[in-house]
């Protein structure tokens, strides 16, 4: 159409609608006498303004809306009002639609007749075949791309996947051949298509439909690629499957996912084609409806087939089961609040809720995959490595979800970010805050999420059993200490500054309220002193290394093995299994029993007619087994021998001994002495003394009184 005749039928438009205003304005006497039928210049008009190009034309003509001064004072509107505007929207909205149902039928005929004079040349039996001859091209042209490509794919992919960095690997070359063949695909069929010159309205409607064919394969290729629902190669799809999940569940999702996004392509191909076709609005939005329908119909459906977890499928308890039944109800009326906020034209709620339930399911299936994806070979080492990577992955998608789902819900609010960079207004302000906010703590949570990944790992590296007593297990314990007392700081230092910074960005003043929490924190001080004392106390004993974890200390009444280390107090176990929480500034003086090395004294008591050179060679003897012994040769450091005579007793004769052993291996190195020297001393006839009491009986050591009486009752002459 020429510029001159653009502009003829502009004004001829802008002139009509001049006179329905005037018409309309005249009042309804005017409307009575107005003809019933309007002249055939005015029909030509009319069917003129029903043409689709005609519409889109009037539309780009349109001068553009000029925003309100937001920076001018405006009065602000109550609560009631606002809800009273936004329910009379949505009353409005729905008698739209309601007013729409009746002139459905005809917006058909009138569609069917635009596309019956497009068809002229055609007809729609042919337009479907060349539409499937150019599917059928896409098809053709990635046919013949698998086969030239097909010794390269089977040789990447049937390498052997052992480690993270082959699977990776492997999804990314399964990936990447995947969309070789999607993007060949495409060019054969919308490429091929584009090439002939078709009729403006034909060429949107048979574009959008191959558009949503290609949407189709893209999803099937990420479905493949997520979940493996196939085997690939000579691989288990648990291999190199990106999101952990048993074959049937992987099957299952990746069904109902195609079939979830080529119902939805095929239905914006189908509302793209009544928008071409001349539908009204309300008619595109009621066909929306009708086919939003059957996308609720598929959640629903795949929110009860799911596969049940395991601990469901077992045999669990009723309550677990009553809670997997409520959770799909819930999930189900969700769903279908979610239609029913679309039907009503509450987008934003609609999509905010949309967020607040893909978001964290999208946050937590991005967890699970990349510790899948990334799971460590055998090796601490290795294990490191692949954990912080995951730490990498899994955070970095997460910022990156969270901002997108923010930006997103920005967009489909009709938030202008750069506009409202501009201005300076107590909404920018805050918006801007939030943004900053949440990029504040994302950050902060990397950083806490690395940091707490490389100490987490540290401290089961040091789990490896070092050499007792060696200077490499003394280190350990001295780093196995002092890490989660950094730990614990290192959080609390990163959580301090992360909420500081965002409030301060959120506009708040965080010098007042520094200075307030300094005054707040000298009173508190003022009012525990004993927390005071036992904190500082805690810091001192750890920078004095009194003790460490798993050492044996005694102070006072308490003593036991160290097991934790807190802020105010340390826990205790008892040898005997009670559990001591000493705060520090209670402690005293420690008692460490662990450390270096211990000495054992021991003494024994032989007979006075014992040999005391024999007896100090024996021991000697026995003191040499035992550090040939390979269990208790690593934890003597001196072997057992004699000292000499400690003392002479009333019945016997105490020999000293001594030995050097690892502190708490002086127990079982003693009982095992004893042992050996019983053996030995028998073998030597070296005898053990003991106390011991003789009575004896013979006649001649009789008492004299005794011995009298019975003379004198034997030689009595009887009665």
């Amino acid at each position: 159409m020429g510029s001159i005749q653009t502009r003829i039928l502009a004004g001829t438009l802008w002139g009509l609608m001049f006179l329905i205003i005037v018409q309309a304005g005249a009042g309804p006497a005017r409307a009575q006498a107005a003809p019933a039928n309007p002249p055939p210049q005015v029909q030509e008009l009319l069917r003129l303004m029903d043409d689709p190009a005609t519409r889109a034309w009037i539309d780009q003509q349109k001068p553009p809306a000029i925003p309100s001064d937001t920076t001018s004072p405006q009065p602000q509107a109550m609560n009631s009002e606002l809800l009273a505007t936004r329910v009379e929207a949505m009353r409005a909205h729905l008698a739209a639609l309601a007013a729409a149902v009746p002139r459905l039928p005809q917006e058909v005929k009138r569609a069917a007749g635009l596309l019956s004079q497009e068809l002229q040349s055609r007809s729609i039996f042919d337009v479907a075949l060349l539409v499937l001859g150019f599917l059928g091209l896409g098809a053709g042209a990635e046919w013949i791309l698998r086969r030239v490509t097909a010794s390269a794919r089977q040789r990447s992919l049937s390498r052997p996947v052992e480690t993270a960095n082959e699977r990776v690997r492997m999804i990314a070359m399964h990936l990447v051949f995947g969309l070789a063949y999607v993007a060949l695909f495409a060019l054969g069929s919308i490429g091929a298509f584009l090439v002939f010159d078709w009729p403006p309205l034909l060429r949107r409607i048979v574009l959008a439909y191959l558009f949503a064919a290609f949407l189709l394969r893209f999803a099937l290729l990420i479905g493949r690629v997520l979940l493996s629902p196939r085997v690939v190669g000579h691989h288990d799809p648990d291999v190199i499957r990106a999101i952990p999940m048993t074959d049937g569940s992987a099957r299952f999702w990746y069904r109902y996912i195609v079939l979830f996004v080529g119902w939805f392509a095929f239905g914006w191909a189908t509302i793209e084609l009544v928008s071409t076709l001349g539908f009204s609005p309300e008619g595109r939005q009621l066909v929306a409806y009708v086919l939003g329908i059957g996308l609720l119909a598929i959640a629903v459906v795949a929110v009860w087939r799911q596969p049940s977890p395991p601990a469901i499928t077992s045999e669990a308890s009723e309550r677990s089961r009553r809670h997997h039944a409520l959770g799909t109800w819930m999930l189900s009326l969700y769903l279908v609040v979610l239609w029913g906020l679309w039907v009503a034209g509450l987008m934003r709620v609609f999509w905010l809720l949309v967020v607040a339930i893909v978001l964290p399911q999208a946050v937590r299936i991005t967890k699970r995959s990349a510790r899948h994806l990334l799971r460590p070979p055998e090796g601490a080492e290795a294990a490191n490595h692949h954990e912080l990577g995951a730490v990498y992955l899994d955070r970095g998608i997460r910022a990156l979800l969270i901002v997108g789902a923010a930006l997103f819900l920005g967009w489909v609010w009709g938030i202008d970010l750069g506009e409202m960079t501009s201005r300076d207004t107590a909404v920018t302000r805050l918006v801007r805050g939030a943004l900053s906010s949440i990029v504040i703590l994302l950050v902060a949570d990397l950083l806490w999420q690395v940091l707490r990944t490389q100490i987490d790992q540290r401290l089961l590296t040091l789990q490896a059993a070092a050499p007792p007593g060696s200077e490499a297990a003394l280190r350990q314990a001295r780093i196995r200490t002092l890490l989660p007392m950094f730990r614990m700081a290192a959080f609390i230092a990163l959580a301090t500054v992360a909420v500081l910074m965002a409030l301060s960005s959120l506009g708040v003043e965080i010098g007042p309220l520094i200075a307030g929490a300094g005054i707040f924190g000298v009173a508190i001080g003022f009012g525990s002193q004993t927390l005071v004392k036992d904190v500082i106390s805690g810091i001192f004993y750890l920078l004095d290394d009194a003790f460490r974890v798993g050492e044996y200390i005694q102070s006072g009444s308490y003593k036991g093995t160290v097991e934790k280390l807190g802020f105010r107090s340390v826990k205790l176990r008892h040898h005997r299994g009670p559990v001591f929480t000493v705060p520090y500034g209670q402690l005293g003086a420690v008692e460490n029993m662990s450390r270096d090395w211990v000495i054992d004294k021991m003494t024994i008591n032989v007979t006075y007619d014992t040999d005391l050179e024999k007896a100090k060679k024996v021991i000697k003897q026995v003191g040499k087994d035992l550090a040939a012994d390979p269990e208790c040769a690593p934890n003597i450091i001196e072997p057992l021998k004699m000292q000499g005579v400690e003392q002479f007793g009333e019945f016997a004769i105490q020999l000293r001994m001594k030995m050097m052993t690892r502190p708490g291996e002086q127990f079982v190195i003693r009982r095992k002495a004893y042992g050996m020297l019983k053996k030995v001393f028998e073998e030597n006839g070296i005898k053990f003394a003991f106390p011991t009491v003789q009575v004896s009986g013979r006649d001649d050591a009789e008492p004299a009184a005794a011995h009298q009486a019975l003379k004198l009752i034997k030689t009595a002459p009887p009665e």
